[in-house]
């Protein structure tokens, strides 16, 4: 999953991922009662890591053109 994410410089990267990865978890959840398998990932909706990157100053539509790009996996 690509996100891009603007935020203020005073919010830790690690806590926004734990914020971005908590609020998503329980509205899936809610949204999906009965169709997201919790054993699956002992509790757990996502993965404990994560990998974060600046973009160094590039437009932001220029990113926006690159995650727009970038090729989904196939549907199972």
């Amino acid at each position: 999953m690509h996100l891009l994410v603007g935020y203020p410089p005073k919010v830790s990267i690690s806590r926004l991922v734990n914020s971005l990865k908590g609020v998503s978890a329980r509205r899936l959840r809610y949204e999906f009662t009965g169709r997201v398998n919790r054993s699956i990932m002992h509790g757990h909706f996502w993965s404990p890591s994560y990998f974060a990157a600046s973009c160094g100053g590039a437009p932001l539509s220029i990113i926006g053109q690159y995650l727009e790009q970038r090729q989904r996996p196939a549907q199972r």
